[in-house]
């Protein structure tokens, strides 16, 4: 279950497309499925298929699926509320009538669930369905965040905003890639024992700095700043300290939080002409369907570690949050 999830349930990102069934990424938010049954042109999975479904298309013909610089599929582009080829709903109430509006292309919150074959990622029915799950959305946004669209250099100063489940699966692919200090920061201090089993070097609690900023902790700790800071919140005041925590001349601030649209960032001029630069990250950069299958057998390698907590809904604004699982 993810924040993105919480958030629609007040209303605050349905789009204007009326009310929505729920759910994209993690377990019980995004499930494993079961192919009950599939379209006359479907041949990449068939009926009795274990599939992770994901939010990302990838349609493997057109120049972006083709490319190494994207993972947006422009074929099929992401269709808020709607199936991504006709812009039509398969979801009604059974008394009314009245549609229901899919969400991000998944809409997992349900038995069952229709979802065009580019958005499904094949699993061997033996892999462990509760990693699976965790692959469709939280982990590979954040180890793909480091891994592919950051490009972690080994020996390398990392800092993360926000030890949510995409801000620990960012720690672990910058470990991944030789990062030699990973710096945690989060209002939880408890986060940092679960944050050093998978590569979190330092801890931060921005509530306890001696009354210095975040960004400036950073820079005394790392002699000027960190290589790549990646901001997992959804917050504009994060974002703009993360780039702020960032080295002058080459430091990379990635951001992965997701926040409303057109909503603007404060980040000086003369500072990106001094060599800082801001990347975005959609889903760590991730093909879904060429890069999950490596995510997956780095797990079964004991490469990536996974983290599951049992929580309820209602602790998805707690500061103890991780990651919602339903149990």
């Amino acid at each position: 279950m993810c924040i993105r999830d919480r958030a629609c349930t007040g209303g605050a990102a349905t789009g204007g497309h009326g009310r929505r069934r729920g759910g994209h990424g993690q377990r019980g938010c995004l499930p494993i499925c079961v192919v009950e049954s599939v379209g006359e042109h479907v041949r990449e999975v068939a009926v009795g298929d274990m599939v992770v479904p994901v939010f990302t298309a990838q349609c493997s013909e057109c120049p972006d699926c083709l490319s190494d610089r994207s993972n947006l599929c422009s074929k099929l582009p992401n269709v808020p509320g709607s199936m991504p080829r006709d812009g039509t709903t398969r979801f009604s109430f059974a008394s009314t009538g009245e549609p229901i509006r899919h969400f991000i292309s998944v809409s997992s919150f349900t038995e069952y669930t229709v979802v065009d074959v580019t958005h499904v990622v094949k699993f061997d029915a033996a892999f462990p369905p509760e990693m699976a799950c965790l692959l469709s959305c939280g982990v590979s946004t954040g180890v793909g965040a480091a891994w592919k669209v950051a490009a972690v250099e080994p020996g390398s100063n990392v800092a993360v905003f926000g030890l949510g489940a995409v801000g620990l699966a960012v720690a672990q692919g910058a470990r991944m890639r030789g990062a030699k200090r990973i710096i945690g920061v989060d209002l939880n201090p408890d986060k940092f024992e679960i944050g050093k089993r998978l590569g979190i070097t330092d801890f931060i609690n921005p509530n306890d700095t001696g009354g210095k900023t975040v960004s400036q902790v950073i820079k005394e700790m790392t002699g000027g700043g960190a290589d790549y800071c990646f901001e997992c919140i959804g917050s504009t005041s994060a974002m703009a300290e993360a780039f702020q925590s960032s080295r002058m001349g080459w430091g990379k601030t990635i951001l992965l939080g997701v926040v409303g649209n057109a909503t603007p960032i404060g980040i000086p001029s003369h500072d990106i002409i001094r060599g800082r630069s801001v990347i975005g990250s959609l889903f760590g950069g991730i093909k879904p369907k060429n890069d999950i299958p490596m995510l997956a057998q780095k797990y079964l390698d004991k490469v990536i570690i996974s983290i599951e907590q049992d929580f309820a809904w209602f602790y998805i604004h707690s500061p103890s949050h991780i990651l919602i699982l339903q149990i």
